[in-house]
């Protein structure tokens, strides 16, 4: 019989309900008070030409920002986040970027010059004009009441008011930096091979350190900060004495420069820039999310709670800005309308020029339907919890997108496309098909995730919005894809009339994996999952008695229930097609697992069977925890389970970087990780790091991955990694609505 998707089903909505938590489904659940966090990113400003060589940044009082370079000053053009400024020539001040300049420098948050005669300024009205006879000089540090001392490299020259009252040497060292500590009234200074100081009330000069591994020096409180080519020193200013061993517990030992900003030692090296954190680990900004390049050549800081990294390559802005967990939701909401909705599919897009988002083309994906329907459940719960009407417009053109998977094939079956795409821009091959519409073409070949993402958002829909339309039509998609499972004996049957590749949940097939391999439990689960959301909204017997049957006579509640720990590789007399999926973990099965929880827990048919599935969410939960998943701790709140991690769950969703390019990343060469052996669930160290540190990954992916190279060249939507983890937590009252300030 002809199925039309477009009939009314009131039939049908009779039989939704409002809500399946009871209180005390929630009771006892922790809740996040949803306060202003630290927000960083970056805007960088790119260098046109890689011959200038760039030397040192500084910026004002006023955010003025300069950079010395082999051509003289620069500053600072354009740039914003994910548009990228250049760094120009700075002619602002003819006067003062007309001089030969050798050294820059900042005193008193005013900008201060040195060329082959005279230490000057542009403030305190220009008074400041301190003649030296020092024609090579290229370092220059302020002391008290206008004292600078300045070096060419290899003479040390103490100024003041154009008197020369102190002149020395390094004795056979050569001069490569000078830090004041303004507690002890003393110049620290740097030679290649040695640390010495100056104090400026006894003009004595003493050695206190010979390492032939010095690189840089910073002043951070009552210490001196010593970088090495492989780690870091500390040195008490006052009894010039080492504090302890080395530092060698950082990303990357090869230091460039050290200073302190706002409180925070920040580190540059050859493989990117490092913020010492209160816990004594580091924030690692590296890559071309943070920085132009990760040779770091200067850090100093910025205006409004910024930091400048200066780099070979140009100019990272590292921004820290105040936000909630809703800011950086609608944030994210914006970046998803604007540049990822593709006929109401959720989308990534291919950046054809590399971190351009503006040459971005949204393209299909092989689960269209998958990431279509995380979103759509994001938007669902959205709507649940803010009665937005643009979150439930969001639903009701992404739902319509859905809807249009199952007619436009053709079929009248209720087997669902993966996607669909205007004709002429697919190749007239597998898996993509001609529809009867001559305009259109549709993807074949759809899968169980396919499947289990369609249920879950439907299943959400007709339980939380109360539009009855939207409500109706959720309904009848949930039917129309459970009666051809059905009907088709638990197999999704393709336009050649067989079963496509995944998309099996028959017992002839799922039982046929041994029992340690993860297909026979996730299977298991998943229909169980999906005939019970049927059930639950049509009332139709038909679903009950599958899955019942398939618990009972087909063990069906005994492979979803077996425990994690015992999911394994398969053994050397089973099939390959079993060695085959047994052969690492798959991570795309937990992001199935944990949609088809909704459904599976929610919807359970009996208060016997909700306990056993509980038990069953906790286990994977338990077994998930090292990875920090947001979306996993979050929905293990479905349970009404009091331990879901939520502070590594809101951990994530804080961390998640605002950027969502998919830059190359690198932390395999990391110095403060530890390896483990290879296992089975491809764990590589022992605590997964940061997102935004790491490569962008949807929830399929193994979070523990330590590299990425994908070069800039796309751009994920936040719709399915970010959105559904905070709207579910918003409506499963683990996250409150934000506080007002």
């Amino acid at each position: 019989m002809k199925i039309t998707l477009y009939r009314i089903a009131l039939f049908l909505y009779a039989f939704t309900v409002v809500s399946c938590t009871t209180n005390n489904d929630k009771k006892d659940v922790p809740q996040h008070q949803d306060q202003s966090f630290t927000q960083d990113f970056s805007i960088k400003f790119n260098l046109a030409d890689e011959k200038i060589k760039l030397n040192k940044v500084v910026s004002d009082r006023n955010g003025y920002i300069q950079i010395y370079s082999s051509k003289g000053l620069l500053r600072t053009r354009a740039g914003q986040f994910l548009f990228p400024g250049t760094l120009v020539t700075d002619v602002q001040d003819k006067q003062t970027s007309d001089k030969k300049i050798a050294a820059i420098g900042t005193y008193q948050d005013q900008l201060v010059y040195a060329d082959d005669k005279a230490i000057f300024s542009n403030a305190w009205a220009g008074k400041l004009y301190s003649r030296h006879s020092m024609p090579g000089v290229k370092l220059l540090s302020g002391g008290k009441d206008f004292v600078f001392l300045i070096s060419d490299g290899t003479k040390l020259g103490l100024l003041k008011d154009s008197k020369l009252v102190w002149e020395s040497s390094l004795p056979g060292d050569e001069v490569k930096d000078i830090k004041f500590d303004e507690a002890n009234n003393q110049f620290w200074i740097l030679g290649k091979e040695s640390i010495s100081v100056f104090s400026t009330e006894k003009k004595e000069l003493e050695s206190v350190l010979k390492n032939n591994s010095l690189s840089c020096i910073g002043i951070s409180g009552d210490k001196l900060i010593a970088g090495t080519t492989d780690g870091y020193y500390e040195i008490d200013q006052k009894t010039k004495k080492q504090l302890g061993d080395i530092h060698k517990i950082m990303p990357w030992t090869d230091l460039t420069s050290v200073t302190e900003i706002d409180g925070n030692i920040w580190f540059g090296s050859t493989w990117g820039a490092m913020m010492l954190r209160k816990d004594g680990k580091f924030n690692y900004y590296s890559g071309e999310r943070w920085i132009p390049s990760d040779t770091i050549v200067d850090i100093a800081k910025g205006t409004e709670s910024s930091v400048l990294v200066l780099t070979t390559k140009g100019l990272g802005k590292i921004c820290f800005q105040e936000m909630t967990l809703n800011d950086k939701a609608l944030f994210f909401e914006k970046q998803v309308r604007e540049r990822h909705i593709r006929t109401g599919f959720n989308a990534n897009t291919i950046l054809t020029i590399p971190g351009d988002v503006t040459s971005g083309i949204m393209e299909d994906s092989d689960n269209d339907g998958l990431w279509t329907s995380m979103y759509l459940a994001a938007e669902t719960f959205r709507y649940s919890v803010t009665k937005s009407e643009e979150a439930l417009q969001n639903v009701r053109e992404s739902l319509d997108a859905m809807e249009r998977l199952y007619s436009i094939n053709g079929l009248n079956s209720g087997f669902p496309s993966r996607s669909f795409e205007r004709r002429g821009y697919k190749f007239d091959s597998e898996p993509w098909r001609r529809a009867d519409d001559p305009e259109w073409d549709w993807k074949s070949t759809t899968s169980s995730d396919e499947a289990i993402g369609h249920i879950f958002a439907f299943g959400a829909i007709a339980e939380l919005v109360d539009v009855p339309e939207l409500k109706n039509k959720a309904v009848l998609l949930i039917d129309t894809l459970m009666s051809h499972v059905v009907r088709n004996n638990f197999y999704m049957i393709d336009w050649n009339g067989e079963p496509t590749r995944w998309g099996r949940w028959n017992p002839e097939y799922v039982n046929a994996r041994p029992k340690m391999v993860g297909d026979r439990k996730i299977n298991s689960s998943n229909i169980i999952a999906m005939l019970q959301t049927a059930y639950h909204f049509t009332h139709k017997e038909k679903y009950k008695e599958a899955a019942l049957t398939l618990m009972k006579k087909y063990g069906y509640l005994e492979n979803l229930m077996k425990p994690m720990k015992e999911i394994g590789m398969a053994p050397d007399d089973a099939d390959e097609l079993s060695k085959d999926l047994s052969s690492e973990w798959n991570h795309s099965d937990d992001e199935m697992y944990f949609c088809g929880y909704w459904g599976l827990y929610r919807y359970a048919l009996n208060d016997t069977l909700k306990a056993k599935y509980k038990a069953a969410i906790i286990d994977h939960f338990e077994y998930e925890r090292s990875e920090k998943e947001g979306l996993w701790n979050i929905m293990t709140a479905i349970s009404g389970a009091k331990n879901i991690d939520l502070n590594e769950a809101v951990w994530y969703l804080q961390e998640y970087p605002l950027d969502l390019i998919n830059w190359s990343v690198s932390n395999s060469q990391r110095k403060d990780i530890t390896p483990v052996e290879p296992n089975f669930r491809q764990q590589t160290i022992t605590e997964v790091l940061p997102p935004d540190e790491t490569r962008i990954a949807r929830h399929n992916s193994n979070l523990f991955t330590l590299d990425g190279h994908d070069a800039g060249r796309s751009e994920n939507s936040a719709g399915d990694i970010w959105l559904l983890p905070y709207w579910i937590g918003r409506y499963l009252d683990v996250i409150s609505a934000p506080e007002k300030k």
